[in-house]
């Protein structure tokens, strides 16, 4: 990738690496690269999720759109799986989504999708960052020419609305569920869309101020949730993340059904209904080894790719699979949407959870999961040192020797962050302990690194 496109587009913190200046100027790159594609004005969806950055990095972008003779559709505060499907609908040329997902408030970012509702092409991901990094000339317009900000466009959140309840066809009568919307873009749509459905629906974290998204709470912090579902008794707890990619579930114990147990519960649904193309799913190296088993036993295959939503997605374009997705919730139903949607999510599990006649946890109890413990290892943002460290020999053979340890019962991933100064190590063993102890000392030693590196 760029200097400006990450993992997951332009992230940053607003204010220090992602400025106003920039968004104008990424509106601007968007707009020309699209008009040299096109050969005519563009118009562009722009959506947003409640972080109180969120309004001022839009009308930037706006402003660096139409500057350069682009359209632009606002559709206010919504998900970004629906920025996606409203570029399809609406025949736009390109949807720009302004969120920072699960990360803090401070952070934000710039999400852009093209007129297929997929994820920008990393050619045109090149040329815009070329046009940015180079201060290239890119030719404003006057007149009649400026390009113009449609109005009335928040109505069409009731389409994308409409969109998630067309594909419940079972009945999912007598549920009772909690809803975590983290205080994020699932404010916009969550309540209406579930108060359409034949169940009972109760929200949590649904006053985002600006300066309160996943702040405690969502799929990052799910300890209210499973609180408030034991307490209330309900079926199920769901939790989305700030821009409602993501959903995490809570069976009625308190217990969390990640990414891979909805993705094993689902598959396993759709190749008994003869819906499960190529008899796969379509995971990240990150699954864990419960799901490796699950998909044995039940004769499916696990196709893993690297880590992220948009390298599960390549993997089922090229092959035509319906089914992907991550442990931390990001599940794609390629059948419905061109991208991870949780709003989506929560709905193809509900139907599920009702057909199954059976509690939540029962149901999750299909896919064991073996202990697992994540450490993330801050490293200088200095660039090339997550590289460096990713390198280096002693780092290499040290992990031979963990590797070697496990004999087997378990596996290790290290993995620099795509989006922040991280190196990621995930270790899966038989007991909590192993695991713990193989991450720490790996951990450790980064951190020496890092140091040297630093240094």
């Amino acid at each position: 990738m760029g200097k400006l496109f990450g993992t997951d587009g332009i992230r940053g913190v607003v204010g220090k690496n992602l400025t106003v200046e920039l968004a104008f100027h990424v509106g601007q790159a968007v707009a020309t690269v699209l008009q040299e594609e096109k050969g005519s004005a563009p118009v562009i969806a722009i959506g947003k999720d409640t972080r109180i950055s969120s309004d001022m990095l839009e009308c930037a972008l706006i402003a660096g759109i139409c500057s350069v003779g682009g359209d632009v559709l606002p559709l206010g505060t919504i998900a970004t799986p629906a920025v996606a499907f409203l570029t399809v609908q609406e025949q736009a040329d390109a949807g720009i989504v302004i969120s920072a997902s699960h990360n803090p408030y401070e952070h934000n970012g710039i999400k852009v999708f093209n007129s297929q509702g997929y994820k920008l092409p990393d050619e045109m991901e090149l040329r815009v960052e070329e046009l940015i990094l180079t201060n290239a000339p890119m030719a404003a317009k006057i007149g009649g020419e400026i390009g113009k900000c449609r109005r009335g466009m928040q109505t069409l959140r009731q389409h994308y609305i409409d969109h998630l309840l067309s594909t419940v066809t079972a009945d999912v009568s007598g549920l009772r569920v909690l809803v975590d919307c983290a205080n994020g873009a699932a404010t916009a749509t969550a309540p209406t869309l579930f108060s359409r459905l034949p169940l009972e629906a109760d929200f949590i974290h649904v006053d985002p101020d600006g300066v309160n998204i996943n702040n405690g709470c969502g799929s990052t912090h799910m300890e209210s949730l499973a609180e408030g579902v034991v307490a209330g008794g309900y079926d199920l707890g769901i939790a989305f993340d700030g821009d409602a990619d993501r959903c995490l579930l809570v069976d009625e114990t308190g217990a969390i059904i990640d990414g891979d147990k909805i993705m094993a519960i689902c598959g396993a649904k759709l190749r008994e209904e003869g819906r499960l193309n190529g008899n796969a799913i379509v995971a990240t190296v990150m699954s864990n080894l419960g799901l490796h088993e699950f998909c044995k036993k039940q004769g499916i295959d696990l196709i893993c790719t690297a880590v992220g939503d948009r390298n599960v997605l390549e993997k089922m374009l090229e092959c035509d699979y319906v089914i992907g997705g991550e442990q931390s919730g990001h599940m794609i139903f390629r059948a419905f949407a061109t991208t991870g949607d949780g709003q989506l999510t929560a709905l193809q599990f509900l139907q599920v959870l009702r057909q199954s006649g059976r509690k939540a946890s029962e149901l999750a109890s299909c896919c064991a999961q073996y202990p697992q413990e994540l450490v993330n290892v801050e490293v200088s943002h200095t660039p090339g040192v997550k590289e460096r460290i990713m390198a280096d020999e002693t780092l290499s053979r040290l992990l031979q020797e963990k590797e070697a340890l496990l004999a087997g019962e378990g596996r290790i991933l290290l993995r620099p962050s795509g989006t922040e100064a991280l190196i990621r190590v995930m270790v899966e063993a038989k007991t909590t302990e192993i695991a713990l102890k193989v991450a720490e000392d790996l951990a450790d030693y980064i951190k020496k690194l890092s140091s040297e590196q630093h240094s």
